[in-house]
């Protein structure tokens, strides 16, 4: 049925798409002139450029590359893409990989992928200066992938360090539980083998 708003919605306001398959759509209606970004099959996704922490910047703003979403990795690619995000100091991006893996993969392995995910988005909430959410949810992260650990019976997955990684992530917060100021999150990569 063509009721004049279905177009609007599926083309966008101007009947256009940007380079990232976004288009700008108006609401419902068509007519509360709020702008919504949507991919090529209508979803709500948030073209807006972000910063290196993922934070939203302006439209039109020079941000970093965002990492591509839905991207099924081997886990070794997983853990090599996560590890040089984390390093380069964009924990975000790093949780967005993990989160590919989380969603992915195995239904057995969910939790030791999520751990993950919510420790690099602690480091981030770290960064930005979240001290309580950071503190949050790197413990909760570590929690989530020990308990993994412990319920498979694997303590080095794809030879992923988790007593170490959970080591890393209650030290960063207790930091951020005794001094709440932003951390610099290269300085504070783990390294997801060991040793970090």
């Amino acid at each position: 049925m063509d009721d004049g708003q279905s177009s609007d919605r599926d083309r966008g306001q101007d009947g256009d798409a940007d380079a990232t398959g976004a288009a700008d759509v108006t609401g419902a209606a068509g007519a509360s002139g709020v702008r919504r970004d949507r991919d090529a099959e209508g979803r709500a996704r948030n073209a807006r450029p972000r910063d290196g922490l993922g934070r939203p910047l302006p439209y039109g703003s020079a941000g970093v590359e965002r990492q591509p979403e839905g991207v099924r990795r081997s886990p070794a690619g997983t853990l090599a893409e996560a590890q040089q995000l984390l390093d380069a100091g964009r924990p975000f991006h790093a949780h967005e990989v993990f989160e590919d893996a989380w969603k992915s993969g195995p239904a057995a392995e969910r939790p030791l992928w999520r751990g993950l995910a919510q420790m690099a988005v602690g480091l981030t909430h770290a960064a930005r200066g979240n001290a309580r959410g950071g503190a949050r949810l790197l413990r909760r992260g570590a929690r989530s992938a020990a308990d993994w650990s412990t319920t498979s019976g694997q303590p080095r997955p794809y030879g992923l360090a988790l007593a170490d990684l959970a080591t890393w992530a209650e030290t960063l917060a207790a930091r951020l539980d005794a001094d709440p100021s932003p951390v610099d999150p290269s300085a504070w990569s783990p390294t997801l083998g060991g040793g970090g």
